[in-house]
């Protein structure tokens, strides 16, 4: 299975780490030739300098060839509109993409897009926390 991931930062870097241990056969693209620290000594994947939204760039990265694709730059305007690219104009048919605004998140994951958003994980894990923590009255109480 093939698979290029967008943007190497921690979350991208850690994505493309553990889908090359899986088996995969990964191509990691940044903008920033720097990023390739981020994935360890062993990284026997690909990887690609350059902006996501460059058609140039992402064929370079073998995004005709892809079975999936992860989507994690700082941007949320900048990954839903590559993933919108890689799924429609690439027809790949798995792109999960990070969305930071759980509004924005849900919107895209309404018209087909793999949404993942930390900020929606994060509001949910942390009231789970704090509601497991109090008293079953304190619970059930208006």
């Amino acid at each position: 299975m093939r698979a290029v991931v967008i943007g190497c930062g921690r979350t991208g870097s850690a994505v493309a780490r553990g889908l090359a241990d899986g088996g995969w056969d990964v191509t990691a693209v940044d903008e920033s030739e720097d990023a390739l620290q981020r994935l360890g000594p062993r990284w026997r994947g690909g990887f690609v300098v350059g902006h996501g939204m460059d058609v140039a760039m992402l064929e370079r990265a073998g995004v005709a060839d892809a079975d999936a694709a992860v989507v994690s730059t700082g941007g949320d305007n900048t990954n839903i509109v590559i993933g919108q690219v890689l799924h429609r104009r690439y027809e790949i048919d798995h792109v999960a993409i990070r969305v930071l605004d759980p509004a924005r998140a849900k919107f895209f994951a309404d018209r087909g897009l793999h949404t993942v958003c930390p900020t929606q994980t994060a509001i949910s894990v942390l009231l789970e926390s704090v509601q497991a923590s109090a008293p079953q009255s304190a619970q059930a109480s208006p």
